[in-house]
């Protein structure tokens, strides 16, 4: 009899190759995420290599513009409650408009994890694109750049307009502190 009689079909190389891969990667996602500031340089370090490639190759604006265009709406996701409040409104409930209503918390459409994840899948997987030469589409650049930053004001108008219509900040200031009676004269909440 095999050894493997109980366990189910045996797995070929290259599957236990991928579940290797698979699991390895998994295992250092899991133990960056509470490195969020190390995360975020990784990133910016692979978003520079990206700009550097296509600078010096002066070509695939058309991947980077749609490398923008995902990024923008990876932006709008991170920065959106996960609870419309126009849709809440219309359900009868909503945010808390006076003191004495119930505190709900910000929650995110996209979380910072998934969000970093996203952006830095997003640029290794346009960094890999820049390789094959039938993707370096010949345009006229500045018109996609010019068409890209419109959409960029347009849509953080619009939500700005939003965030200030349901009164929320999509950025945590800190946790309150209360001082001591002894340390503080006017027994005032600190933000740190």
């Amino acid at each position: 009899m095999d050894g493997n009689a109980g366990d189910g079909p045996a797995m070929t190389p290259m599957a236990r190759l991928r579940n290797d891969f698979s699991t390895a990667f998994q295992y250092y996602l899991d133990r960056s995420t509470p490195h969020m500031p190390q995360r975020w340089m990784g990133t910016l370090m692979v978003v520079v290599i990206y700009v550097f490639r296509v600078y010096y190759i002066r070509g695939f604006y058309v991947v980077s513009y749609g490398l923008g265009i995902y990024v923008l709406n990876l932006l709008i996701g991170f920065l959106s409650p996960k609870i419309d409040p126009e849709l809440e409104a219309m359900d009868g409930a909503s945010l808390p408009t006076k003191e004495s209503d119930e505190f709900k918390p910000f929650i995110r459409r996209l979380p910072e994890f998934r969000f970093w994840y996203s952006i830095t899948k997003a640029f290794v997987i346009a960094f890999i694109l820049t390789f094959f030469s039938m993707l370096d589409v010949p345009v006229f650049w500045p018109i996609l750049l010019c068409y890209w930053i419109v959409l960029f004001v347009l849509t953080l108008k619009r939500q700005i307009l939003h965030m200030i219509k349901y009164k929320y900040i999509p950025f945590d200031i800190g946790k309150q502190r209360y001082t001591s009676k002894k340390s503080s004269a006017n027994n005032s909440p600190v933000r740190v």
